[in-house]
């Protein structure tokens, strides 16, 4: 597992450095989403997880849900299109489930994408993501997750 500046990045993901977002191929034609722990720190404790419907289309670069903390509301926004096939009702309950684990309970979603195969090559594997996300936390000022 990669760790940047105290944050957790596991290998077996794929990253969207830039939105702060994970996803996990499931293997049936469906991705799990959620956010990583770059962004739950960046946000401080969340207090509200609002996701697309089950059933709904999201455009590529569109939100597939919004996201508020004490600090920032904003947009979780999905590198690729697809649809909605399952939303995490327990972080909906327990938004600050992510705060403590964003990468087992704390998902956001599940996509049926548009063009995994597409998407997959835009995104970097969990072994290669350390330097990408040290030269984003550097630009970002983020000192880190502790």
């Amino acid at each position: 597992m990669a760790v940047v500046r105290g944050c957790n990045l596991p290998d077996e993901l794929l990253y969207d450095v830039e939105n702060n977002i994970w996803y996990q191929d499931l293997g049936d034609g469906t991705v799990r989403v959620g956010m990583t722990a770059v962004a739950v720190a960046m946000a401080g404790q969340l207090v509200a997880f609002t996701p697309k419907r089950v059933g709904r289309s999201v455009k590529a670069g569109k939100s597939c849900a919004t996201i508020e903390s004490g600090k920032w509301v904003g947009p979780a926004k999905l590198l690729l299109g697809g649809e909605v096939v399952a939303t995490n009702e327990a972080l909906t309950g327990a938004p600050d489930t992510a705060n403590s684990d964003p990468y087992v309970d704390g998902w956001m979603v599940v996509v049926r994408p548009d063009d995994w195969e597409g998407a997959k090559g835009e995104l970097i594997p969990g072994t290669e993501v350390a330097g990408p996300y040290e030269a984003k936390m550097a630009a970002d000022g983020f000192d880190g997750c502790e």
